[in-house]
């Protein structure tokens, strides 16, 4: 199998962390990737295309985790999946906005 693994460290940025609505955009992203997702934080290795092992891995802001993307487009989706984080989730800001 010719799979390429890329990965890449990134800190969540935004004030409530990976909690049920960053990780719902998180999992919709990374769902239109063929490659599988994985995040890692400390001594955990979980399935970036389901949320309910996201929000088991009680990342806070200010937690670092590894992206990992192994298959055809994992350096695509990995950076996508960056940017994501490192944008902070601007659509949750925009839904959560009292104006």
């Amino acid at each position: 199998m010719s799979d390429s693994t890329y990965t890449r460290l990134v800190t969540i940025i935004n004030s409530p962390g990976l909690h049920l609505r960053p990780a719902k955009l998180f999992v919709e992203m990374a769902s239109t990737f063929r490659s599988r997702i994985e995040i890692i934080k400390d001594d955990m290795r979980i399935d970036g295309k389901s949320i309910l092992s996201i929000l088991t891995l009680g990342a806070a802001q200010g937690t670092q985790v590894s992206l990992e993307g192994t298959g055809p487009d994992s350096q695509t989706a990995v950076e996508a999946l960056v940017a994501l984080i490192e944008s902070g989730f601007p659509e949750e800001t925009e839904i959560g906005s009292p104006n």
